[in-house]
């Protein structure tokens, strides 16, 4: 199915039958992407009395508990009730799902305490595409490992508070990386990062969203791409998550 889209007073046509999905599927056990110390994936097959819910063992169903920690075990999608008391929820802040999307792919550098940051300057080269309204990041090196990564404890690369605010003022709404946060792993609860894209708490973007721990193939390039973002209905801060694109090609 071929669709046409305009943006930025261009159009551009994309094909739904050719998705591309960023997320990265959870498995039972610590074969997942892993951060903050999280616990790793667990399946339970459940079993009540003569029932046991495994077609494998004998079972009539496969009917299974899952336990999973959304900011600790893979691709997630997260609101601003992440850093607030108010109870606000992913369900209840993203209500919309279709974002025209840039993916862009950055080097961090080593900052003066020996960090690997992504900066204000390196976003402001990148000349980052005018009405865009998602902003995909992919940083590299951008090895397989990264679909298993334990990252606890590693001090993974993160992104500086006036470099965000650089994406807030380009009108992003919606950040995906392929990191396990936006912020440094260890920072004291600062949460600069987290605090200045939901310019948070004196004038709340309700309806922005971080995503983290996604992962885009080399052989995806750079560009523009219409952005499905899904999540399940959960009433809480964040949920995992199923980001999926869709090039978009410029009509002449």
């Amino acid at each position: 199915m071929i669709i046409t889209l305009t943006c930025n007073n261009k159009t551009y046509t994309t094909n739904l039958e050719d998705p591309i999905d960023i997320s990265l599927p959870l498995r039972e056990g610590e074969n997942n992407p892993n951060c903050y110390w999280a616990d790793p994936v667990k399946f339970e097959t459940i079993r009540m009395g003569n029932f046991v819910g495994s077609v494998k063992e004998g079972g009539p169903v496969n009917y299974q508990k899952i336990t999973l920690t959304p900011h600790g075990n893979g691709t997630h999608t997260e609101c601003y009730g992440h850093i607030s008391a108010d109870g606000a929820t992913i369900n209840q802040n993203l209500n919309r799902f279709h974002f025209v999307t840039e993916v862009v792919t950055i080097i961090p550098e080593v900052n003066a305490v020996g960090d690997y940051v992504i900066t204000e300057k390196i976003l402001i080269e990148k000349k980052l595409m005018p009405g865009t309204q998602a902003l995909v990041v992919r940083t590299h090196p951008n090895d397989v490992v990264k679909k298993a990564k334990q990252y606890s404890g590693t001090n993974p690369p993160y992104i500086e508070a006036n470099a965000i605010a650089q994406l807030v003022k380009h009108g992003i709404q919606h950040m995906l990386i392929d990191l396990p946060s936006l912020d440094k792993e260890v920072d004291g609860g600062a949460l600069a990062a987290h605090k200045a894209f939901w310019s948070f708490p004196g004038n709340t973007r309700k309806n922005a969203t971080i995503t983290e721990l996604i992962f885009v193939p080399d052989e995806i390039p750079d560009g523009l791409y219409l952005l499905n973002l899904q999540i399940i209905s959960l009433e809480t801060d964040a949920s995992p998550s199923k980001p999926v694109l869709y090039k978009l090609r410029e009509v002449l």
